[in-house]
């Protein structure tokens, strides 16, 4: 091979070597969002955590991820948290400006046992910046039905030793409060993550 040649290739592979590898790249959606157009969502307001009134209109012009739950929830709750939060890390990590925009809420159906303490600690252990909220039943129910989840509470609540049936969804907002998509908090922190990287900009 002709010396100039040879001197071209090398020169070619140690620009190519030297170049900076591409970092996180948002995903580009082969569709709309899952939940578009559906009619569920709308404002709110409870007590948050630190026992003053919080409602689904305060975070007007960010991304908004929410869940339905109670913290004394033996399994259920606690893993759909930690994959949904260890996901918004990673965009997080990935995206920082991106990931500031998204506000992650946390409603307790179980009000008799979450306190503001309670949800405190129960939020703390999952993300900084997770709310909890709760109120009155009557409320909860209302609310609960606009934005398409269940729960119920057992009648007979014994010694407190009772489980509550619900909803496993998270579920993610636009900045005007439309619905975008659930979360696949069942497929793992990454999933989420992917999920997040496809919708907020």
């Amino acid at each position: 091979m002709p010396r100039v040649q040879t001197l071209l290739l090398t020169a070619l592979f140690l620009a190519s070597c030297s170049q900076e590898p591409a970092g996180p790249q948002l995903i580009q959606p082969d569709g709309p969002p899952p939940l578009e157009g559906a009619s569920i969502g709308g404002d709110f307001t409870l007590t948050g955590e630190d026992g003053e009134p919080v409602s689904f209109s305060d975070f007007d012009g960010q991304y908004r991820t929410i869940y339905f739950g109670y913290a004394f929830c033996p399994d259920i709750c606690p893993t759909d948290n930690q994959r949904a939060m260890a996901g918004l890390k990673r965009f997080e990590e990935d995206f920082p400006e991106l990931g500031a925009k998204v506000q992650p809420l946390f409603v307790s159906v179980d009000p008799d046992r979450d306190t503001t303490e309670v949800l405190g600690e129960f939020t703390d252990a999952f993300h900084p910046r997770l709310i909890g909220m709760t109120g009155d039943p009557e409320t909860l129910e209302e609310i609960a039905g606009k934005f398409g989840v269940f729960f119920s509470v057992p009648e007979d609540r014994g010694d407190g030793g009772y489980l509550v049936d619900h909803s496993g969804l998270t579920l993610l907002f636009g900045p005007d409060g439309q619905p975008l998509a659930p979360l696949p908090t069942d497929q793992g922190p990454d999933a989420v993550r992917d999920e997040l990287a496809k919708w907020v900009r």
